[in-house]
Formats: C-alpha cells, sequence, structure tokens
C-alpha cells in the first residue's frame, strides 16, 4: 500500500491559525498521520508536510474532501504537492 507526502507552503502569518485545522483534519481522517515542518522560513513562507503511511486506493478522495471542508486552501500559499511512495520489492 502507497505512502502519501504532501508538501505546501504556509504564510508565517498563517501558521498558528492553520495548525490546529490541519490536525483536526488530519484526526478526522481516521488513519495515522505525521505533521512536520523545515525548521526555517524562507520570504515569509514556511514549508509543511503531512505524511500517510499504508493507506488504501479511496484514502486519497477522503483526504481531498477533508481538505476542502477544513478550508485549509485559504491558508497556504500556492498548491498542496502531493508524492506518492511505494515500497521497494526486496531484491532477489
Amino acid at each position: 500500500m502507497p505512502d502519501l507526502y504532501i508538501y505546501y507552503r504556509v504564510p508565517d502569518a498563517h501558521a498558528a491559525a492553520l495548525l490546529p485545522k490541519v490536525q483536526a483534519m488530519q484526526a478526522s481522517l481516521g488513519v495515522p498521520s505525521r505533521l512536520k515542518r523545515r525548521p526555517e522560513s524562507k520570504d515569509g513562507l514556511q514549508t509543511w508536510m503531512e505524511v500517510y503511511e499504508n493507506v488504501d486506493a479511496g484514502f486519497a478522495a477522503r483526504l481531498d474532501a477533508a481538505v476542502s471542508a477544513a478550508g485549509l486552501a485559504a491558508e497556504i500559499s500556492g498548491t498542496r504537492h502531493v508524492e506518492t511512495f511505494i515500497p521497494c520489492a526486496p531484491c532477489a
């Protein structure tokens, strides 16, 4: 099952308001998740990353709906970038 890594930029001025929204949204999904950020800001923007491991095929659609319901787009700068990774097959 794949892992999703989603990163996006957050204006420094929006970070305090966005944090509880993302945490509540992640809790509503019912899957283990993590929220991380780079330690530094650049040009007044922080880089945040959501991590979801071993998600099922329908998870991305549920995540999109949860993001919309939480109104996260209003608090971020630009778009959310989604990266999907799968386990490497063992070598023979």
